[in-house]
């Protein structure tokens, strides 16, 4: 049950273009800020940036949104970018991990599930690493806010297949979606 929604959580975040995976800022690596490229859209004030072209962009870029759903601040999918890249690897290496516990657990091999358990807690650590930097770095205060209540469910995970609370997950991974779309 907790694999299934560990994919639940990692395809929802990926579909439906929550997060802008699109825009100039969504490549750019976790903890890099989004650089001279994040406000192009926008073509006002002097920049240093790549754009070695002299007219605007054709057509806006995955900056925040407008209309149909609050903004989420310049550099939101660029954060967003971030987040969703290391929950996909955060959840795939713990449903690995956590399968791999399960098995050595049925097969009496202590030594195994501990080291499988103490891998899958270091993939949620580094997802709340991501959170924690991403948060700190996020433009829009209610994006900031939702990725530390993120991080405080993701805390509660841990290892425990009693420690999740579904619900509450799929309420915040629904207000990211919201906040992320551009």
């Amino acid at each position: 049950m907790r694999l299934l929604v560990a994919t639940v959580l990692a395809t929802g975040l990926c579909a439906a273009g929550g997060c802008g995976g699109t825009g100039p800022g969504a490549a750019s690596p976790t903890g890099t800020a989004p650089g001279p490229t994040a406000p192009a859209t926008s073509g006002s004030g002097p920049t240093a940036g790549p754009a070695t072209g002299s007219g605007p962009p054709a057509a806006p870029t995955a900056g925040p949104a407008v209309g149909g759903g609050a903004p989420a601040g310049e550099n939101a999918p660029a954060v967003c970018a971030a987040v969703q890249r290391a929950e996909a690897t955060a959840i795939r290496t713990y449903d690995e991990e956590l399968g791999r516990m399960v098995a050595a657990i049925g097969a009496n091999d202590h030594t195994a599930a501990e080291t499988a358990r103490r891998r899958a807690e270091a993939a949620l650590d580094g997802w709340r690493r991501t959170l924690r930097e991403q948060s700190a770095r996020a433009a829009d205060p209610s994006l900031a806010a939702l990725l530390r209540d993120l991080d405080a469910e993701v805390a509660a995970m841990g290892t425990d297949v009693g420690g999740l609370d579904e619900t509450e997950l799929d309420r915040l991974r629904q207000r990211l979606d919201q906040l992320c779309r551009g």
